[in-house]
């Protein structure tokens, strides 16, 4: 998934930690949720809201903004560090009881769980709400459960097909059960997303419902308008009794859309009036920021810093020459100098050299590789040889990429990966394609390039959701949208990710998805190229701006501006 906030867009620890400034460390007055009430909080969004529908949200852990408004069956732990990477319950009880071999989940409700009209919130809302984001009205949410569910593949919402689906059962009204054709230890996960949002069915108004949408959390809409601006302010029946894990500390929550980067950033800098409680959760720190960071620097105090799991990656389509040849993939690995790419993303402060596909974090199963050792700045002459050995000396190849930088896979970063591979003998044509239909080009084996500029980013800290779709053979689409662009169907591997899957242990997963990747690595059907890492500046008066491991970023859910 590419990162991005979709709404423009996805019992309490007391730590010294989640503190009285703003990154996590400690100061005179550790931060204390029972007192943080109070105040508006400022959010500058560079993202458009497009959407506030919970069916056709794409986010995990509830995403950020919709977090405030839905709550899922389970969210995010809302922990610093890696403790953040577990999911937690939200609505139901517990992460929910697996049976059959993981193919059926089975959720109890809590008693305390009310919309914003204070009318309870039943096993049959939330089965609504799920069944609203297969209609095709309703595009956009992710994808999994037409997948997962039994019988889901053909259904087509509730609008045209009232009688639901069969595969999500509510014997009552606390009680909800899903039937799932294969087992799927991960569901925890997939929980956390907006689909799993209760709606009341009284309540649904089809493609109008996100012009006001009942509010499960701790904020209700008070003004909403499409791509510009979005206002929350308290929902009086909510209580922090019933959802620990938000602290909801601000009266009122105002979200302006659509601001240049470099003005949010600044905006966040200077502090004036309202930005001195002012926040983003889609512009990380910009070049001209970055530049005032350091040992002693006022403006080190009010940053952000996390790691959202992404990967930035050279793709290769072996389907075309000279891609084909395995010896020419290895050879452009060993190429490949990560510290000009790291360079152009911006430096080590929001990049870091990557050999392996999984990022560098526990919770996915990250195993250090490094089976073509680059160096630091690559290997030219050793490239040299293994393509003078494999008869391609000489060799010219195209590279596509975004045609702007925004994504991190753009100019820039081409002309580095360019630069490198001509020290080992490749002249490389650039190709640009538009930002706005890279992913159709690159993503349709009829239109794909020999080699492009990738990004993939996970929609859940596991490993299934980073190697499924990028190596999964099943999960080839011919007709777009395909993110498994070297076209990869190895039975054995395929055999692999079932076991996996099935797996409800996410240690023993994680581990068996680490090796997994190691096992894909020796391929070289991807050149890994860098990890993401996340830099995000907030206001002087804002308070508890603590990453978690989920999504690299602070959570609103938490922050005070008192």
């Amino acid at each position: 998934m590419r990162r991005s906030v979709s709404v423009g867009l996805v019992v309490v620890l007391l730590l010294a930690g989640c503190d009285g400034g703003g990154d996590g460390g400690t100061t005179s007055a550790p931060f204390d949720p029972a007192t943080c009430q109070g105040g508006t909080l400022t959010v500058l969004n560079q993202g458009g809201i497009t959407h506030l529908d919970p069916a056709r949200l794409y986010t995990s852990g509830g995403g950020n903004i919709p977090s405030l408004l839905f709550r899922t069956l389970t969210t995010r732990n809302r922990l610093p560090g890696e403790a953040g990477t577990t999911p937690a319950p939200d609505l139901a009880t517990d992460l929910g009881t697996p049976s059959d071999g993981a193919r059926t989940w089975t959720y109890h409700l809590r008693d305390d769980i009310v919309f914003e009209d204070g009318t309870p919130i039943t096993a049959a809302d939330v089965k609504y709400g799920i069944e609203r984001s297969f209609a095709p009205e309703l595009p956009g949410g992710a994808p999994y459960l037409r997948d997962w569910l039994t019988g889901a593949a053909g259904y087509q919402g509730p609008y045209k097909q009232p009688e639901g689906l069969a595969a999500i059962e509510t014997p009552d009204e606390k009680t909800i059960v899903f039937k799932l054709r294969k087992p799927e230890g991960d569901f925890p996960y997939l929980a956390t997303a907006t689909q799993f949002a209760p709606v009341p069915k009284a309540k649904d108004r089809g493609a109008d419902y996100e012009n006001h949408p009942v509010s499960s959390g701790p904020y209700r809409v008070e003004s909403y308008a499409k791509k510009k601006s979005l206002v929350l302010v308290r929902n009086p029946h909510w209580s922090w009794q019933s959802d620990p894990l938000r602290y909801a500390c601000p009266d009122r929550i105002e979200v302006t859309a659509g601001l240049d980067p470099a003005v949010i950033n600044q905006r966040l800098v200077t502090g004036a009036g309202p930005d001195a409680n002012a926040v983003t959760t889609d512009a990380v720190v910009g070049p001209e920021q970055l530049a005032q960071l350091g040992a002693g620097s006022a403006l080190d105090g009010r940053v952000s810093r996390g790691e959202f799991p992404a990967t930035y990656y050279l793709a290769f389509n072996p389907t075309k020459k000279p891609f084909d040849d395995p010896r020419v993939r290895e050879a452009l690995a060993y190429a490949i100098n990560r510290t000009s790419v790291v360079n152009a993303q911006g430096g080590t402060a929001v990049s870091g050299a990557s050999t392996t596909f999984l990022p560098p974090q526990p919770a996915l199963g990250y195993q250090p590789y490094d089976y073509f050792p680059a160096g630091a700045t690559g290997a030219p002459e050793q490239a040299r040889k293994i393509l003078a050995e494999a008869g391609h000396s000489g060799l010219t190849i195209e590279l596509a990429h975004e045609n702007d930088d925004a994504n991190g896979i753009g100019p820039k970063v081409a002309a580095a990966v360019q630069e490198a591979f001509k020290q080992a003998g490749v002249t490389v044509d650039l190709v640009a394609i538009d930002s706005a239909t890279y992913r159709d080009v690159t993503g349709k084996p009829a239109t794909q390039p020999g080699l492009s500029l990738q990004y993939w980013g996970a929609d859940w800290p596991s490993g299934g959701p980073f190697l499924i779709p990028v190596f999964d053979g099943r999960q080839i689409i011919t007709a777009g949208g395909n993110f498994n662009l070297a076209q990869y169907d190895d039975p054995a591997v395929n055999a692999e990710i079932d076991a996996i899957n099935a797996l409800t242990d996410p240690s023993a997963a994680a581990a068996r998805w680490g090796a997994l990747d190691a096992r894909i690595g020796k391929l070289a059907l991807v050149i890994p190229l860098t990890h993401e890492k996340d830099v995000y500046l907030y206001g002087r008066n804002v308070r508890n701006a603590v990453p978690d491991g989920w999504r690299g970023q602070y959570d609103l859910a938490r922050i005070s501006v008192k």
